[in-house]
């Protein structure tokens, strides 16, 4: 196979990784669980990729804005996401593309399990996690029906 080559800068050099399924930093929050696949050490501070799962009938963090750019792929199920003023069900293989900015959210309002892989293009939100899961500690997930 060629080399493929580019004129962009390149970060330093890093391992790459494979993981099995299931695998990553575990966030458990209640009918919600974060698996962090890879952040800050894996990408140099570049990006992040995340797993968002969520029970049947849950709903999830609430409305809110971010200033950097987010990409769900919807894994299983059925995830309902917000963006702006309108609600989206999105089932397996839906792709939501989320410019930062845009008030957004997402919830399981079905009645099987729903998970989305989360891509940001800047790492760092890795770090806010333990706050979150003793946010959802104090303040378990409710019923989105």
């Amino acid at each position: 196979m060629p080399k493929v080559s580019s004129t962009k800068k390149r970060p330093k050099k890093r391992k790459a990784i494979v993981l099995p399924p299931g695998a990553g930093r575990s966030y458990p929050m209640g009918r919600i669980n974060s698996i962090f696949k890879a952040d800050n050490e894996e990408t140099a501070g570049t990006y992040s990729v995340s797993e968002w799962w969520m029970d049947a009938n849950t709903k999830g963090p609430g409305a809110h804005v971010n200033d950097n750019d987010h990409v769900y792929y919807v894994l299983e199920g059925t995830m309902s996401v917000f963006l702006e003023d309108t609600w989206t069900d999105c089932t397996r293989g839906a792709c939501i593309i989320i410019p930062g900015g845009v008030l957004h959210t997402f919830e399981n309002r079905g009645t099987s399990r729903a998970g989305i892989l989360s891509f940001d293009n800047e790492a760092g939100f890795e770090n806010r996690m333990p706050s979150i899961v003793k946010w959802f500690e104090e303040n378990p997930p409710e019923d989105a029906r």
